[in-house]
């Protein structure tokens, strides 16, 4: 399979793992390996500064971390959009990579555009995502047209599969609990 590295996932209603219910998630990594991503529509309630007061400059005042999926959640990643993507500690697509753990974060965030702190991350063993996407656990988007850093008002999932159009834009529509409608 090719690489899906810099495309979106998102959770199709088909998967029922409370982890992922109605998630997008930017695959940061797929290998024959493996694959890791980052769950970018789940806030936490802590703030950025109040966990990682180092990292508070990356990021706008009062940012909450967000959930970045179930693995290693005591791990803090932070993603941002680059001015110079050679900065990025390791880009992902574009001009969006991860920031560099070793650095002056006030003299980092010079050269970012915007920033986001993730705990944890959202991770597949060898095939294992392969094996989802065959049982249409996920819907693939190209990341390209979608707001990587949305505000967390915004309905991200609803939003991709309204502009994704046809079956999809009725998906988004979609009661989070079905037995309401």
């Amino acid at each position: 399979m090719e690489s899906l590295k810099g495309q979106l996932l998102l959770a199709s209603p088909a998967l029922f793992d409370p982890n992922f219910r109605r998630t997008v998630v930017l695959v940061t990594e797929h290998n024959e390996e493996g694959a890791a991503g980052l769950v970018l529509n789940r806030r936490s309630a802590t703030p950025v500064a109040e966990a990682v007061p180092a990292l508070a400059p990356l990021v706008e005042d009062e940012e909450l971390v967000y959930v970045g999926g179930p693995v290693q959640q005591e791990a803090l990643l932070c993603l941002a959009e680059f001015d110079d993507p050679d900065d990025a500690a390791m880009l992902v697509v574009d001009s969006v990579g991860f920031v560099p753990g070793d650095g002056d974060f006030g003299l980092i965030a010079g050269g970012t555009r915007r920033a986001r702190v993730f705990a944890g991350y959202a991770g597949w063993g060898p095939g294992q995502l392969e094996a989802e996407l065959e049982a249409s656990s996920w819907i693939v988007e190209d990341s390209a047209r979608a707001n990587l850093f949305a505000s967390p008002e915004a309905d991200l999932w609803g939003s991709i599969l309204r502009a994704k159009g046809g079956v999809y834009r009725l998906l988004a529509l979609m009661p989070e609990d079905p037995s309401t409608n």
